[in-house]
């Protein structure tokens, strides 16, 4: 069934990540350190926890599913929530109003609103480069 393992080990719960030490598969607890990719990129979201916001975001879009950010998830960036934008390259920390729920999958949901919320923002890096390097 997908969605249960990764990397040689079995997924127990959706917030094993959060309240495990790191090292699951029988490798990592071989060398005493996590290796490589901590999500399976094959899991998909469980779609009765989207956000309203990123339901009616599928709903503009067109989109059955957000494979594109399947790999989004909440970090941490110098002891804060942030969510990694890979087009800047760069950590965008949580405001430190929105309350964060105890489930990893909720939390990545939230991650994934605020990401698109940020690349769709006046404020987002490459929005500043179109300006200013746009010819028309």
């Amino acid at each position: 069934m997908a969605g249960t393992s990764y990397k040689g080990s079995e997924i127990e719960s959706v917030d094993q990540f959060i309240k495990g030490d790191g090292l699951d598969s029988v490798r990592e607890k071989e060398i005493g350190q996590h290796i490589g990719y901590r999500y399976d990129v094959n899991l998909v979201p469980d779609y009765t926890r989207l956000t309203p916001f990123l339901n009616k975001y599928m709903e503009v879009m067109g989109w059955d599913d957000l494979n594109w950010l399947e790999d989004v998830h909440m970090g941490y960036e110098e002891g804060n929530p942030a969510v990694f934008d890979r087009n800047i390259n760069g950590w965008v920390r949580v405001p430190d109003t929105i309350e964060l729920p105890d489930n990893q999958q909720d939390r990545d949901m939230i991650a994934r609103e605020l990401l698109i919320k940020f690349q769709m923002s006046e404020r987002h890096p490459l929005v500043q480069l179109r300006q200013a390097y746009t010819k028309f």
